[in-house]
């Protein structure tokens, strides 16, 4: 299960994440972004992932599609939302390195 938040202030838009990113709920996850994703393209964006648990291919790849998009910044607060920060940013750095 996943539980998907949306924060939003004259700022900066937050997308709270806690759960598994994983199988149906990463195809919401997906789907949710492109839905709000026109609204958001203004502001600061933030995945907070700290209550994250665990997240499959798919998840990664629909995290990587919005950090790739946004460069949002990503809220982290155990080893393993670190880890999943780091496999996000690094995908998209690598995959910039080889467009160039």
């Amino acid at each position: 299960m996943l539980r998907i938040t949306f924060e939003e202030n004259s700022e900066a838009f937050v997308i709270k994440l806690e759960g598994r990113i994983a199988g149906p709920w990463a195809a919401e996850l997906g789907r949710l972004w492109e839905e709000k994703a026109p609204a958001i393209a203004k502001k600061k964006l933030s995945l907070d992932l700290r209550g994250t648990t665990f997240a499959d291919a798919g998840g990664i790849t629909v995290l990587r599609k919005i950090y790739s998009q946004t460069h949002a910044a990503i809220i982290t607060g155990t080893p393993w939302t670190e880890y999943l920060a780091e496999e996000v940013a690094r995908e998209n750095s690598q995959q910039t390195d080889t467009e160039s």
